[in-house]
């Protein structure tokens, strides 16, 4: 990533599966700000079938909003500025519209080479349809009608050493090859090889001509050791290619853009890992984006990044209509505090399957799609944290390790009610341990930024120290073995004036002390009955600064995983008192 210093505009394009923005970022005294974001309907669908229409309403709005021009003419994006000072100086684009790609994954061993490419597939928009190994039994002749049968946009390659394995690599692929003959031109796969660099040449012979062939850098280049960055961005590039066939409109994204056109979880996984180097914490960095078409959870901790994409979990996704065969229908009712049937679950499901576009139309609604929203933060947490980054530190039995911050983003996120009530689903989806800060992209500008930083990563850092996120608060969630009702932490507070004020938290309590947006105090624990706070050791306390969000500093008590009651009732007030706590309604 560089900075160009004569770069003072940036126009970023963000096309979702339901909505697309337009993000103006330009330069304000000398400091790089947020100017707004025009907004509209996603329109790769019926009736028009190109995302083109979309965009330019998009940035129709936007010039409503910056009193700026944008559009020339004859339609066209006007770039570079003019001295008149319309258009702007770069432009770049996200992209997660769009079914998932059927990817299809072939490697030597499952546990080693296979393992690697799978996780390579999960970084981006995709739908595992199959793998092939060395353990897998089928025949020659029964692998390549499986891969006619599936009609896969992608094969991903991987297996063998640098300089390691070879013909039993070249063996699996004789079912890819045989396969792409077979199938018609136009419906044939790409290839991407992340396997053995020292077979280029043999791929090559044995797929050119049969497949659109592409290589990256192995992904296991020594048995022991799994590298990833150099295929993710390579990835993140080829599945623009593919989706510039899928989708109208998208060449003209990326004439605009200069190639700079990006998957929005790669891009949104950028500033996760850059804001791991800068804040250089003993702790990771964790991003959530609990988007329509996915919900993407990143974690970054001393260079590594771990970059998981769950279409499957998408608020707006087709899969909606089959989430109860992923999840117990249980899971989801438990956070539900209005009278629901599994049978009305299903029904709503499927519903939002075949309306993604519509909003919720009551208070219920809402209350049900956020209580779909956690089970599917938990289930994406579940699925992801096996393959966190080794060395991290965790609490109690939980999922997730320590982390600072947690930024989030996502519609049902920045369009909640209140702020109290965005807290709560991160609270309660996530559940997080120890000391952590909930950071709000209420803008949605995370992703825009990542792909930013391509052309400046200085417009970056000073958009992100400026005020367009909302740094909801700082977090205690004490991990402890105590019945309902035990004091399990006292604090005491004392703020810059000098005044002081004592707390004690009880189990199953959700509380906040005041503390002012912006304002900073030193905050002293002392957890009882071996609560760990994160200090070392359970039981262990000690002071450290705290910065007020805009809900002052949470402490939550309620122990990991929650427990909530069986009884409705019991469900709605303790529902009521949280929020209420929190300083929503």
């Amino acid at each position: 990533m560089t900075s160009n210093p004569n770069v003072e505009s940036l126009l970023v394009v963000e096309v979702g599966s339901i909505t697309t923005r337009a993000i103006l970022f330009e330069v304000v005294d000398e400091q790089y700000r947020f100017l707004g974001a025009g907004v509209s309907p996603t329109t790769a669908i019926a009736p028009y079938r190109n995302i083109s229409e979309g965009v330019r309403m998009a940035l129709d709005n936007l010039q409503t909003i910056t009193s700026r021009s944008l559009i020339d003419a004859r339609q066209q994006l006007i770039i570079p500025a003019q001295p008149d000072g319309s258009g702007v100086d770069r432009f770049a684009a996200t992209i997660s519209v769009g079914e998932p790609l059927k990817v299809v994954v072939v490697g030597l061993l499952e546990d080693v080479s296979l393992e690697s490419a799978i996780r390579l597939a999960q970084s981006t928009y995709t739908r595992l349809i199959q793998t092939i190994s060395l353990n897998d039994k089928r025949k020659t002749d029964a692998r390549m009608n499986m891969l006619i049968r599936a009609r896969p946009d992608l094969i991903l390659v991987a297996g063998g050493t640098d300089g390691g394995a070879s013909q039993s690599v070249l063996a699996l692929l004789e079912s890819v090859g045989l396969a792409c003959y077979m199938l018609p031109e136009d419906q044939r796969p790409d290839v991407l090889f992340v396997g053995n660099q020292s077979l280029t040449d043999e791929v090559k012979s044995l797929l050119e001509g049969h497949a659109n062939l592409h290589f990256t850098a192995n992904i296991r280049p020594t048995l022991e050791g799994e590298q990833l960055d150099a295929s993710r961005t390579a990835f993140a590039h080829l599945y623009a290619q593919l989706r510039m066939k899928q989708i109208h409109g998208l060449e003209e994204l990326k004439a605009w853009s200069s190639d700079a056109l990006y998957p929005s979880a790669f891009a949104f996984s950028r500033v996760i890992r850059f804001l791991s180097k800068v804040l250089n914490t003993k702790k990771s960095v964790m991003g959530l984006d609990v988007g329509a078409s996915a919900t993407t959870l990143v974690t970054a901790w001393n260079s590594e990044l771990s970059l998981h994409v769950f279409p499957q979990f998408g608020l707006g996704s087709p899969s909606l209509a089959t989430l109860l065969e992923r999840v117990a229908p249980g899971d989801i009712l438990r956070w539900i505090t209005t009278d629901l049937t599994r049978e009305q679950l299903q029904e709503y499901l499927i519903t939002k399957s075949l309306y993604p576009h519509s909003l919720p139309g009551s208070a219920e609604e809402m209350v049900i799609e956020q209580a779909i929203a956690r089970v599917m933060i938990q289930s994406a947490l579940k699925q992801a944290a096996p393959e966190f980054p080794r060395g991290l530190s965790y609490l109690g039995d939980g999922n997730i390790p320590l982390v600072e911050p947690i930024l989030a983003t996502g519609g049902i996120l920045a369009n909640a009610p209140s702020p109290a009530h965005s807290a709560l689903l991160l609270l309660d989806g996530l559940q997080p341990v120890g000391v952590t800060t909930l950071i709000l992209d209420q803008n949605h500008i995370a992703p825009a930024l990542g792909a930013a930083a391509t052309f400046n990563q200085l417009l970056a850092v000073q958009v992100m120290d400026s005020n367009s996120f909302l740094n909801l608060g700082t977090v205690i969630a004490p991990v402890v073995n105590a019945k309902f009702g035990w004091p399990i932490l006292r604090a005491k507070m004392t703020y810059e004036n000098g005044q002081e004020t004592n707390f004690e938290v009880k189990q199953g309590s959700l509380e906040v002390l005041p503390l002012p947006y912006g304002q900073t105090a030193r905050l002293q624990l002392h957890p009882l009955h071996k609560a760990d706070v994160g200090m070392g050791l359970p039981g262990r306390g000690g002071g450290f600064t705290v910065k007020g969000g805009v809900l002052g500093v949470v402490i939550d008590g309620r122990g990991r995983p929650i427990a909530l009651p069986k009884d409705l009732a019991q469900r709605q007030e303790l529902n009521r008192k949280w929020l209420l706590n929190l300083g929503g309604q």
